[in-house]
């Protein structure tokens, strides 16, 4: 079995909505995302092109670059129109904007066009969270 990984970066600012934490508050991340890509046959000697999966990858993460990542129905209306009329980069999203749904996130999107063995989602260097079929 042969293993490449990749890995690209984004900066962006969440926060988890209804959590008795700190996390409850605004805060940022350098969000660190490693593929995983697995495979048993070499297609003129590669698992994958690193183009192809670096280029997905960075296109995902481009578009939550420098963004606020809000999950779906966690602000009120009002709060969201003013983070829009000052003109913020926003990302809504179905899921609640932890490591581990990410992961997911991001397998499920890459795992379309590669065979992804797994995902890990980097929050800081130490904290990371991982998903796998």
């Amino acid at each position: 079995m042969y293993t490449v990984r990749t890995e690209s970066s984004f900066d962006a600012a969440h926060f988890l909505a209804r959590y008795n934490g700190k996390c409850r508050n605004l805060h940022g991340h350098r969000w660190r995302v490693q593929v995983e890509v697995k495979g048993t046959e070499l297609k003129d000697g590669m698992v994958v092109d690193f183009t192809d999966i670096k280029k997905e990858l960075k296109e995902l993460c481009d578009n939550l670059d420098h963004s606020l990542i809000i999950e779906e129905n966690s602000l009120k209306e009002s709060t969201l129109n003013a983070l829009r009329d000052e003109d913020f980069k926003i990302n809504i999203v179905d899921f609640r904007p932890t490591a581990e749904n990410f992961s997911k996130y991001f397998y499920d999107k890459l795992k379309v066009n590669n065979d992804v063995s797994k995902v890990s989602v980097y929050e800081t260097p130490n904290n990371c969270a991982t998903y796998e079929e």
